[in-house]
């Protein structure tokens, strides 16, 4: 299946790498619509279609899944304006903006990331996240040491602790996996794959084998928010808040989900 990217994508990223200035952009933003944005729709239309088979959960819709090319400086050093690669991300339904476990692949000057997983938990989240392991170390293993994951994407990455975490005990069978503080599987590809042929297959590949662990560090999180949910005291419907008030955003990042 062709690539909706062509070799103008990364022409303009690169360019925009190189003068990353909000007037050079508003001058060549239709190109960045034409090359970069709307090849990224056109992807995400498909990808609709295809994740129904192995990932339902998962919302793929550009007005979710589509980051903005304008950053959030106002509390990085870095006041460059633009992002300079073009993202998606996969969330599971149920969550707010930037909870929870999710699929993610971007496009960049000098790369291409496909993978997911969960970049950056709450404390809290991490701690179900840790007893779910704790209580099913097993299936987890089936999944990360599985022919399909490994094959796919390596082994599981993310950073972890030096020691044990605070509560488990330094031979826990689980040990291995609950030092962990991300949970991120992928593989990084140079920048002209977006381009080929295969991207397209090789993408849905990945995603089929990360969609596992996804689903596995979403159980705990979605089992936590759906108790709360039943013990709050209903309300009229005049008291219900907007809930686009106050929903946190999901952060941008470069090279990871």
């Amino acid at each position: 299946m062709t690539s909706p990217f062509t070799a103008k994508t990364l022409s303009f990223l690169r360019a925009l790498k190189r003068n990353n200035d909000r007037e050079w952009f508003r001058l060549r933003k239709a190109e960045y619509e034409e090359h970069v944005r709307g090849p990224m729709v056109a992807l995400l239309d498909r990808l609709a279609v295809d994740l129904r088979s192995f990932a339902p959960e998962l919302v793929c819709d550009p007005r979710v899944s589509l980051y903005r090319i304008y950053r959030d400086t106002r509390f990085s050093a870095d006041k460059s304006p633009l992002k300079t690669h073009v993202a998606a991300h996969f969330p599971a339904k149920g969550f707010a903006r930037g909870e929870g476990a999710g699929l993610y692949f971007h496009v960049a000057p000098s790369e291409v990331w496909i993978g997911g997983g969960l970049y950056m938990p709450s404390s809290s989240d991490l701690r179900l996240i840790r007893e779910h392991i704790a209580t099913d170390h097993k299936g987890l293993s089936r999944i990360v040491n599985g022919a399909v994951f490994r094959q796919a994407v390596g082994t599981l990455d993310g950073e972890q602790l030096s020691t044990m975490p605070r509560g488990y005990l330094k031979g826990h069978p689980a040990a291995n996996y609950l030092r962990f503080k991300q949970f991120l599987a992928g593989r990084e590809f140079e920048a002209a794959f977006a381009t080929d042929d295969r991207f397209h297959v090789e993408l849905l590949n990945i995603f089929r084998a990360v969609a596992p662990l996804v689903r596995f560090l979403n159980t705990p999180l979605l089992e936590q928010r759906r108790g709360v949910m039943q013990i709050r005291p209903r309300r009229d419907h005049a008291d219900v808040p907007d809930p686009r008030q106050g929903v946190r955003r999901p952060r941008a990042r470069a090279s990871r989900p």
